[in-house]
């Protein structure tokens, strides 16, 4: 079975989007032609995406990380942050393309770059949003590798910050 090859009700990673679940696998006719789609549901945003079964891998959908590869992006949280000395948007810039390329140990260096600690200073606004969407990209993964809710691997990540 190939990386495009999923079922109805697996939990699949969209680079830009992250977990979602196969709903269904549906034909439409569209432009003439006959189309097989995969049609993948986001509860947490309320969004319904249908991928083009033989554009699916070129779009990036893939199956959940394997546990090794989860692993491995926890162990990323507990290293010291790379802070690069650049200016805050082009920094802000490599941090959303880390995070949309679905890529969970990517992913996990932007949880850890933007982390702050009680004793370390305030976040911008916008340092605060992209931390919070990659906590929750990599907690969606997390939850749904591991088989628990997101709230419980958001927590799962959280004390690994606080413990690095």
């Amino acid at each position: 079975m190939d990386d495009a090859s999923f079922n109805e009700g697996d939990y699949v990673v969209y680079p830009t989007h992250g977990v979602g679940k196969v709903a269904s696998i549906e034909s439409q006719r569209i432009a003439g032609h006959e189309l097989e789609l995969f049609v993948i549901t986001f509860d947490r945003d309320r969004m319904t995406l249908r991928v083009p079964v033989p554009k699916a891998k070129k779009s990036g959908l893939r199956r959940l990380s394997s546990v090794s590869v989860m692993e491995t992006a926890l162990g990323k949280l507990r290293g010291r942050a790379k802070v690069k000395r650049a200016m805050w948007s082009r920094r802000a810039q490599e941090y959303e393309a880390k995070i949309n390329s679905g890529d969970p140990v990517s992913i996990a260096e932007v949880v850890r770059d933007l982390h702050r600690n009680a004793n370390q200073p305030d976040q911008s606004y916008s340092e605060r949003q992209i931390y919070e969407a990659a906590l929750e990209r990599l907690a969606a993964e997390l939850a749904a590798v591991e088989g628990v809710e997101p709230e419980m691997a958001t927590q799962k990540l959280e004390k690994l910050l606080e413990a690095a």
